[in-house]
């Protein structure tokens, strides 16, 4: 299946020195982009889900403590 979108020639440019970079083509890149943004959507969700059922938080100060980095 294929999907198009459109991009003016200043976000054309950035979308092809970008994938270049990456040595990737400009549809490869869009597809990662896509799965990756999709990947960090469900991640947050699970982490929402997670924190409401132990609604627990802590300082950045407790969270040194724990670790050891701080006294």
């Amino acid at each position: 299946m294929i999907y198009t979108f459109e991009l003016n020639e200043k976000e054309m440019e950035i979308a092809e020195n970008f994938a270049k970079e990456c040595g990737q083509t400009v549809s490869e890149l869009a597809k990662v982009c896509l799965f990756d943004e999709i990947d960090l959507s469900r991640e947050g969700e699970e982490a929402w889900a997670e924190y409401e059922k132990n609604p627990v938080t802590y300082t950045h100060e407790e969270v040194g403590k724990r670790l050891g980095l701080l006294s």
